[in-house]
């Protein structure tokens, strides 16, 4: 056992580390409080894992101590020091990645006993509300004197004091640590055991594998990649460490599988990294300045890149224009139609192959090959929708390269100076919100055929005007203007009750101008590209959509509470065929927390097809605002220990989705958590045992948890879909009914309740089980 004010005392020291692999600090706020409220109340938090190793095995985070001899290694309960060392030192640990917002400024009310974070109009000047973190560096003295000369605290002056001793004793709290020891530990054997302590926390990707190794010869390896993706940062592309590795591993290696780079050396591997970005810089270079792809959301096919790294590393760059054409062509084509989104190694693998043999020409043929011959774009292609689409790049990239006209002014947009009210914005020609009184569906509306780009003055000045008002006007004013955007000339497709006619030939005509252009960088013809395109700024669109502007706002809300920030209006690819199940409005592919649960999706407007697959796949789906929000809040309670006599202290080695469990909670409140899993466990073992996907059951959880669900269905004047599709395969044991009889959940229902599951169960001639 140790002292967590001696652990502390480790990290200044440090003598206590983390090894390199591990990824940075993950918590939020609710889980700060919660760690702090289950040590002043004296629960369990857990043990630790440590390394015990020398500090030349292999590369750590932070400075370690200057003398040598052995060093400890968290393996297990980064996230508890991290916070325990910064709620109580004010600062971060040396060895720190991540917000340090989560953990400082922590308050105790010294009546309620509750820990929250500091917010001024509701603490200051308020002696019951003391620093936390001033208890821990200055002691009880100043608390005490200001409790002194406040007449209100006299009362309970003896209690307060008491409480404080008790939050200041957390420093002298033991802590358990399991220690693994020996020479003969490599960095395969601990980050294996890293990966089964975590199992359901925060788990290592490939790249973290591979750069762990890399990192036990070249300790700067993880600093200098991020030093480039910063770089890209900065310039509005936004690449994971991951995909920079892909990069680096096909230059080095020309192979696709990270175990490759377990044999370069660490000096070629520096070598490998410089190339790549050489290479990388230059083709986004090429992509900006002839396509006009330049920033972060319109670059797609991002996988495509490495191969077009490994390509210049072979054969000294991106050759003449011809050249170029037809790699831009490749890279379009393969963006389009999802060349990597499926088995992505596999894939990648054999492109590495034929680039190498055959050059660019034979890449192109293979894409053929793999789309059944077929590389034109057809009129329904533009009927995707939103900008996570992948045909959305398509129409700005044509739009900046085909000499598109602002509908404002008539000028090409890729002549003006692009300053203030002159950035670009998404226009929809049919106004979103005459649409939706018409009863057209989200994915209607927002049809990548039905929008268009202006700048912001023009935008401005159309405002929500009906097609069949200032269209006529544009073209009056800006004979031509119509015409470059691909919008078709018949007046009468510009009434609202023609919407459907002006989509159906707005996208033919986006389709052959799509194909005239590529059709030329594939004949290697330079027509319209030798130009280059001055990079300009994108202007986020003023929301006239309630509903979106909703999703903001959550987004906004839960990134402020901790959680991580979130892909908007992305596309979500089914890994196994690479086609798209959805485009979402807001997704987080790591979890709310990154490597924390499972991803996370928003869609307001889901396809039951996508939306199954993605249940399928894992994901966690919510078709509304208020069901994310709800879901959100109850793992904040629960991390927080809101609302629960004796809560769940999160942990590394349980994600807050698994829910509290009964070993960790008093009777009434462990009952609750029982029910909950119980609940959860109906929907995983029907689709699993059952065959049935209860995906209207899993969205009433996730909207009203699981005992309103419970009650709601009770409630209801007649049995359940789902009831009657598990009756029908003979399985009213996984029904919710069959729950709710459970003897452990007697006191959760009234007798009322019980009475209608067990009535129910009975006409059909069921016996409960357990």
């Amino acid at each position: 056992m140790t002292k967590l004010s001696s652990l502390l005392d480790q990290v200044d020291s440090g003598t206590m580390l983390l090894p390199e692999f591990q990824r940075g600090y993950v918590w939020n706020r609710d889980q700060v409080r919660g760690l702090m409220r289950s040590l002043y109340r004296g629960y369990p938090v857990g043990a630790l894992l440590i390394w015990e190793t020398e500090p030349s095995a292999f590369d750590v985070r932070g400075p370690a101590a200057p003398h040598g001899g052995v060093k400890q290694l968290l393996l297990d309960g980064q996230q508890r020091i991290t916070t325990l060392y910064g709620v109580a030192r004010g600062k971060p640990p040396a060895f720190f990645e991540g917000d340090a917002n989560a953990f400082t400024g922590l308050r105790f009310n010294l009546d309620t006993e509750v820990f929250e974070f500091y917010a001024p109009s509701k603490m200051k000047d308020d002696p019951l509300w003391i620093d936390v973190t001033g208890v821990f560096d200055k002691g009880l003295a100043p608390h005490i004197a200001r409790l002194n000369a406040d007449p209100a605290t006299t009362a309970n002056f003896a209690t307060y004091v008491d409480r404080i001793n008790r939050l200041q004793s957390i420093r002298d709290r033991d802590f358990h640590a399991e220690k693994i020891t020996g020479a003969e530990m490599t960095i395969d054997h601990v980050v294996d055991i890293f990966n089964k302590v975590n199992s359901g926390g925060t788990k290592l990707s490939k790249g973290d594998l591979a750069l762990a190794k890399i990192c036990a010869d070249w300790p700067q390896a993880r600093t200098q990649l991020r030093q480039r993706l910063t770089t890209w940062q900065d310039a509005g592309y936004n690449f994971t460490l991951d995909w920079l590795l892909r990069n680096v591993n096909a230059v080095a290696t020309g192979r696709a599988q990270f175990d490759q780079l377990d044999s370069v050396a660490s000096a070629d591997f520096a070598k490998a990294l410089d190339q790549a970005t050489e290479y990388v810089g230059g083709f986004l270079d090429l992509a900006a300045g002839r396509l006009g792809l330049d920033h972060d959301r319109v670059l797609m096919g991002r996988y495509a890149i490495s191969v077009i790294s490994r390509m210049q590393h072979l054969f000294g760059g991106l050759g003449d224009a011809a050249t170029q054409n037809r790699i831009l062509y490749w890279y379009i084509h393969a963006g389009l139609w999802g060349r990597f989104t499926g088995s992505t190694e596999t894939v990648l693998a054999r492109d590495y192959e034929i680039g190498q043999t055959h050059g660019i020409d034979g890449l192109i043929d293979e894409l053929e090959r793999w789309r059944g011959g077929n590389l034109r774009v057809g009129p329904h292609d533009f009927n995707a929708f939103g900008m996570g689409s992948r045909f959305y790049p398509l129409l700005y990239l044509m739009t900046r390269v085909l000499r598109a006209r602002d509908l404002g002014n008539g000028i090409e947009l890729k002549k003006q100076m692009l300053g203030h009210l002159s950035a670009l914005q998404v226009h929809h020609i049919f106004p979103k919100a005459q649409l939706y009184e018409r009863g057209y569906s989200r994915g209607e509306v927002n049809s990548v055929s039905n929008f268009c780009f202006l700048t912001t003055a023009s935008n401005l000045a159309i405002s929500s005007r009906r097609p069949q008002e200032y269209l006529p006007e544009i073209e009056r004013d800006h004979p031509g203007a119509l015409a470059s955007q691909w919008i078709p000339q018949d007046p009468q497709l510009w009434r609202l009750d023609r919407y459907s006619d002006f989509l159906k030939e707005r996208q033919r005509l986006l389709a052959d101008a799509a194909n005239e252009f590529l059709d030329g960088l594939r004949a290697a013809s330079t027509t319209g590209t030798h130009e280059t395109l001055p990079r300009i700024t994108v202007a986020d669109t003023a929301s006239d959509d309630d509903e979106l502007t909703a999703v903001r706002a959550l987004c906004d809300e839960l990134v402020a509470r901790g959680m991580a920030t979130p892909n908007m209006d992305v596309e979500i690819v089914d890994p196994t065929t690479g086609q798209a199940v959805a485009v979402a409005e807001a997704f987080w592919e790591q979890g709310l927390q990154v490597g924390q649960g499972q991803p996370v999706v928003l869609e307001l407007d889901p396809d039951p097809v996508g939306m199954t697959r993605m249940e399928e796949l894992g994901f966690n789906v919510f078709t509304s605002v208020d069901a994310l929000r709800n879901f959100a809040q109850r793992r904040g309670q629960e991390a927080s220990g809101e609302g629960v006599d004796d809560p769940v202290t999160p942990s590394e080695d349980r994600p807050a989705e698994a829910g509290p469990t009964a070993d960790d909670m008093p009777d009434e409140k462990a009952i609750r958590a029982q029910f909950g899993n119980a609940m959860r466990d109906v929907y995983v073992r029907s689709k699993k045992e059952a065959g049935y996907t209860a995906s209207g059951f899993l969205g009433m959880l996730q909207r009203h948890g699981a005992l309103e669900t419970a009650r709601r269905l009770l409630a209801a004047p007649h049995i359940s879909d789902g009831y009657t599709a598990l009756y029908e395969v003979g399985r009213l044991d996984l029904t919710v009914e069959n729950v709710v009889l459970q003897p452990e959940f007697e006191s959760l229902f009234s007798d009322e309740e019980r009475e209608t599951a067990q009535r129910r169960l009975a006409e059909f001639d069921f016996t409960p089980k357990r």
